[in-house]
């Protein structure tokens, strides 16, 4: 790896076309990811791939004329002190602020490497160019917040600001919720049965921690499994399978840590019994609230649904432990 105050002007002039080259790609990329989602802004980074095509152009005309037509293999990654690139873009279904922050960072680099390199060079066409260049990346910010002036008016932002919602709910909310209803669902069962068969805390919290963790890795296996979305446009699997599974996890150790009171307390059982009721309470309508702010569902119809099934499923538990 050369540092960049050992490289030629042959070698600057062709990292400097590797990078427009791999740079335009990206943008490109960008592009074909957000067109479905996002069209209006696919077409700002379509331009934005033009302009840095155009860029390669101009680089490779002055060192045709200066150097041949044949270039040496270096790129960006072979120059010490280049900020590396991390690979976001080989992922599908990015969300767009993060595709912006990237942008932003992108051109920030071009500008440093252009205004050294051309501190640097003797020659001054060389000099010239990567000047320009370097005042063109430094622009290139501006002329972007011009183009999506353009591009995006008010209606066609508002219409994203719906979609990036839509796919936040599917991303992330969507296997959350699931995951969180199943764990504080499923587990109450088992959880009051176990209580009230036993009236010993410490068996009554084994009992809740295995039926929680069981109950988080089965479902974070079956949201990771079930859709892979390439057509959904969930995002990653197993994103989606690590939040499902996490936090069916946490809403059955909930109402299990209640049983962590010692059973040398006096009325032990009542009172970590009395504890876990309050915290499925607050559970249930946290789901209730939960999936009317974001699934949009009438909050007093997911009361009902949520609530209901909760206390049905509480009664069934209690009655069968008490059997």
């Amino acid at each position: 790896m050369k540092s960049f105050a050992d490289l030629t002007e042959r070698e600057v002039l062709a990292v400097a076309i590797s990078s427009e080259e791999e740079d335009s790609r990206i943008y490109m990329t960008f592009a074909e990811d957000l067109a479905q989602r996002y069209p209006d802004s696919a077409k700002l980074f379509e331009q934005m791939a033009e302009e840095e095509r155009g860029h390669r152009h101009r680089l490779l005309e002055l060192y045709e004329q200066r150097f041949g037509p044949h270039l040496p293999p270096i790129r960006r990654e072979d120059v010490r002190g280049f900020l590396k690139r991390r690979p976001i873009w080989l992922t599908k279904n990015l969300p767009l602020d993060t595709i912006r922050k990237e942008v932003e960072t992108m051109e920030l680099a071009a500008e440093r490497f252009y205004t050294r390199a051309s501190e640097q060079a003797q020659d001054v066409s060389v000099r010239r160019l990567l000047g320009d260049l370097a005042e063109e990346e430094k622009s290139h910010e501006k002329h972007a917040i011009k183009l999506t002036g353009e591009i995006l008016n008010p209606d066609v932002l508002a219409e994203e600001d719906r979609t990036q919602r839509r796919m936040f709910v599917l991303q992330y909310v969507q296997p959350g919720l699931a995951g969180l209803m199943d764990g504080s669902v499923s587990t109450l069962a088992p959880l009051f049965a176990a209580a009230f068969a036993t009236h010993q805390n410490w068996q009554t919290f084994l009992v809740g921690l295995a039926a929680s963790i069981g109950a988080g890795i089965s479902m974070g296996f079956a949201e990771a499994l079930s859709d892979d979305g390439s057509l959904t446009g969930r995002g990653s699997p197993w994103l989606r399978g690590i939040t499902c599974g996490l936090m069916t996890t946490l809403g059955g150790v909930g109402h299990t840590l209640p049983y962590l009171v010692p059973d040398s307390w006096p009325n032990a059982f009542w009172i970590a019994t009395a504890m876990a009721s309050i915290v499925v309470f607050f559970e249930l309508w946290a789901i209730a609230f939960i999936r009317a702010r974001y699934m949009d569902t009438p909050f007093l119809r997911a009361a009902f649904q949520i609530v209901l099934g909760g206390i049905i499923v509480l009664a069934v538990g209690i009655l069968i432990g008490g059997a």
